[in-house]
């Protein structure tokens, strides 16, 4: 059983941070948790600047001697340019690639327009722009809205709606910057609100509220922007995966060793709702939302084992059962949704906690689907690459000679394979005929029989058609026949009615 399992199994600590800082790593981090992955970021970043202000350096003082070699052999000429003009240009010329990199961590120059009045402002209301238009969605109108009435009970939520909103507006002037570096502005707006409200409220759990409802705002004006942008290979990652798992249609349960019977009608509908939850979180603008869709799967992925297994179900039952249901759902935009929660929602949520958990599993699901091979199903390489094209299934494996192996032969095996099966149903379907008939015969003979039975009885004793009232031996009829009251009693045997007679007396 080891040996089966011997592809899927997955140690907890391989979830953790690779920096033993005990959060959850991530595989779009190189597994590291987002803290240090953002603190090795920022050293890398730090130790290139400092590197391309060193090659600016050297590069200008190189400039510097060749200009002054060139002025010595050439002092009787005047000078074409000014040293001054020629040293500006030349820096701005060196500086131009240090530019491109500290441009990152200063605030945008432009200033974005206002938006429409809201119950935090006291400017009359401006006419909207073309940026304000883009996010004039009905999805973004119900946010803002939302986002307003959650900060007026605060007591500084007026500040808080002005900082988020100028925030958002301002990543509409920063386009132009890579996905990470986009994720790396909204992580730093997390970080920096995060702490300010950690010296307002001393309550950790109403901190983490305020930041739920400011990435449910933020992030549904931003999604468009955000989610798959155009300087990423996301779509290209998405298609890739996507025929990855059709490729991989034909593996079986049994192979990826999952505890669960789908022939209990409860495995099965925690199943279909774990494989509709998966799906369900494209649809989600949020990424809270997405990893509450990433929870509820999980949930249903636990119950369903828990029922088949009559016991609790163990981290070797949930990865294999969660490859399991990512195979039959092939969620949309899977690499898009996983890179797009990685990048814009709420660190913490990501490394601690059931939903930091459940999301550190799904991504190494993923990862496991894309290196998935033979080994890993227990089967030869010759195997995995044959049901891998096509050209054979498990259902049908192909025949040891050596024609096996085109495409023509293997299609004609399946062939009569199938016309076998339905030769096979046919003789079934005549045989259940056949004992239908023979049934209904028989209870035909039955109900002749049940007949016989009771007109035999009937016959043997008859039953008494007239009234077994007798008189007895006196002339007088028994006290149940001559009741007056009775409806039985006949007429006939009443005594003529008494007649007027007149009294001659």
């Amino acid at each position: 059983m080891m040996s089966q399992r011997r592809g899927f199994h997955l140690d907890q600590s391989e979830l953790l941070c690779k920096k033993g800082c005990g959060f959850y790593g991530n595989t779009a981090w190189q597994g590291l948790c987002s803290k240090c992955w953002r603190e090795e970021n920022q050293r890398e970043k730090q130790r290139q600047i400092q590197e391309d202000w060193a090659l600016a350096e050297r590069l200008q003082r190189e400039e510097e001697e060749a200009y002054a070699s060139r002025h010595q052999r050439t002092q009787s000429q005047p000078t074409i340019t000014p040293f001054s003009k020629f040293e500006e240009r030349k820096t701005k010329e060196k500086s131009r690639k240090v530019n491109t990199v500290t441009k990152f961590f200063t605030p945008s120059a432009k200033t974005p327009p206002k938006k429409d009045a809201t119950p935090f402002d006291n400017q009359s209301s401006p006419s909207p722009s073309s940026s304000a238009s883009r996010h004039s969605s009905w999805d973004s109108d119900r946010a803002t809205q939302d986002f307003i009435d959650f900060l007026k009970p605060l007591k500084s939520g007026r500040e808080i709606f002005k900082q988020c909103r100028a925030f958002t507006e301002s990543m509409v002037y920063k386009r132009e910057m890579g996905a990470d570096e986009l994720s790396e502005c909204v992580q730093d707006f997390y970080q920096s609100l995060s702490d300010r409200l950690q010296t307002q409220f001393k309550d950790s759990d109403q901190v983490e509220g305020v930041m739920d409802e400011v990435e449910k705002y933020m992030m549904t004006r931003l999604y468009k922007e955000a989610f798959c942008p155009e300087t990423t290979d996301d779509e290209k990652k998405d298609l890739a995966i996507q025929k990855r798992i059709r490729d991989l249609h034909w593996v079986t349960i049994e192979m990826l060793c999952v505890p669960v019977d789908e022939e209990i009608p409860e495995v099965s509908d925690s199943v279909v709702k774990a494989i509709t939850d998966v799906i369900e979180m494209d649809s989600k603008r949020v990424p809270k939302d997405k990893l509450a869709c990433i929870t509820r799967c999980s949930k249903h992925i636990f119950n369903a084992i828990k029922v088949s297994k009559k016991e609790a179900a163990s981290a070797d039952d949930f990865l294999p059962t969660l490859i399991y249901i990512v195979l039959k759902a092939n969620p949309p935009r899977l690499q898009s949704n996983i890179q797009y929660i990685t990048r814009y929602c709420n660190p913490s949520r990501l490394m601690t906690g059931e939903d930091g958990y459940y999301f550190t599993n799904l991504c190494c699901a993923v990862a496991f689907i894309e290196k998935l091979d033979g080994q890993s199903l227990n089967l030869s390489s010759e195997e995995f690459e044959l049901y891998m094209s096509g050209q054979a299934s498990p259902n049908w494996p192909p025949s040891t000679g050596a024609s096996s192996c085109s495409p023509g032969s293997a299609t004609l095996s399946q062939v009569h394979k199938r016309l076998d099966l339905l030769t096979g149903l046919g003789k079934r379907q005549d045989r259940v005929l056949e004992k239908a008939r023979q049934l209904e015969s028989d209870l035909i003979d039955w109900t002749d029989e049940v007949e016989q039975k009771v007109q035999s009885v009937l016959e043997s004793f008859p039953a008494e058609t007239q009234n077994p009232a007798a008189t007895t031996a006196s002339g007088t009829t028994p006290a149940a026949s001559s009741a007056i009251d009775s409806d039985n009693v006949e007429n006939e045997l009443l005594p003529p009615p008494l007649q007027p007679q007149v009294f001659a007396g």
